[in-house]
């Protein structure tokens, strides 16, 4: 799995960036056909949920959405990962287990 990490309109410091491609490593753990996985990070407008955080996961004929806010990007980065978890599960189900 490849993954990139953007932190837009902000400078992220070298441990976000590393506890953000730590959490999705274990995506590869549901799933190992994963192609590619987009951490994005940006700012939001919401006063009590301030940071965002974008996973976008492409695996073979899809592309996974998740976008999640948080008052901490750790926070956003773990939700956003237990829902591309249960995405991930899904998607297998429909696409692998039903041949």
């Amino acid at each position: 799995m490849k993954t990139t990490f953007t932190a837009r309109h902000f400078d992220a410091n070298p441990d976000l960036k590393e506890f953000a491609l730590g959490s999705v490593e274990k995506l590869e753990q549901f799933f190992d056909k994963i192609i590619v996985c987009d951490i994005v990070l940006r700012p939001g407008q919401d006063d009590d949920n301030p940071c965002i955080a974008d996973l976008n996961v492409k695996v073979p004929k899809k592309l996974l959405n998740v976008t999640e806010e948080a008052p901490s990007y750790e926070q956003a980065i773990g939700e956003a990962v237990e829902i591309a978890v249960r995405q991930i599960r899904k998607y297998k189900t429909k696409h692998f287990e039903h041949q």
